[in-house]
């Protein structure tokens, strides 16, 4: 294995360069699938193997982050991959952590995070947030990821709707989302883990307000 360094996103709010691990028997190779023979199955103990494997598949997403960035405030994160791992492994044991996993048979190719504050409570552009916040959300959506070798087939599309079925059988509420506007912009592609302004658009989602530079807080009643 070779290892380069690559600085996550400056749109996390970082500041430093993380190791990248190369993994050479992962090939990026194009799979063709049929977007309605895909299913979604909750994050959970019975789940996190397939879990882990999708992110162990990509050197654990951002160098690392193992989808834990949201989980805690800034200054309480650490950016060991290691350490990541077992903090998700250990919030998924306990119950607090939640995402729709999406299956191509039996392999997960994708994920949306999602679940209240209190279990994601870290947000960007932060100040401005709260500033134009009347009263939290029940659920937040807060990061996508997909599988390189699935990517702009609709496995996000799937993922968002399986979110709102979770929520929903859990009880529902209102969601909020924080997706990017994209018209008339180039954005890399790698900056959309939150989704697209249109996509949640398509999914009945209200625009809110902006958050950011582009960024936007929608939301939906489910």
């Amino acid at each position: 294995m070779a290892s380069s360094w690559q600085p996550f996103p400056l749109e996390l709010g970082l500041d430093f360069r993380t190791p990248i691990v190369r993994i050479a028997s992962y090939a990026q190779q194009m799979v063709k699938v049929a977007v309605d023979e895909l299913t979604v199955r909750a994050l959970g103990p019975e789940t996190w193997d397939a879990f882990a494997a999708l992110a162990e598949r990509h050197n654990g997403v951002w160098g690392g982050c193992w989808c834990t960035y949201f989980h805690t405030m800034h200054e309480e994160k650490t950016f060991d991959a290691d350490s990541n791992r077992e903090l998700k492994h250990r919030l998924v044991l306990e119950g607090r952590a939640h995402a729709a996993l999406v299956f191509d048979g039996e392999l997960a190719v994708g994920w949306l995070e999602y679940g209240p504050p209190v279990e994601l409570p870290n947000i960007n552009h932060r100040k401005q947030y709260e500033a134009g916040m009347d009263r939290p959300p029940d659920y937040r959506l807060t990061c996508f990821f997909t599988d390189r070798n699935y990517r702009r087939q609709g496995v996000s599309a799937v993922a968002l709707r399986g979110a709102l079925d979770l929520i929903a059988q859990a009880g529902g509420g209102v969601v909020e989302a924080y997706p990017q506007d994209t018209a008339g912009k180039k954005i890399t592609a790698s900056f959309l883990y939150n989704g697209t302004r249109s996509l949640f658009e398509q999914a009945g989602f209200t625009y809110l307000r902006p958050k950011g530079k582009n960024h936007t807080v929608m939301s939906k009643t489910v």
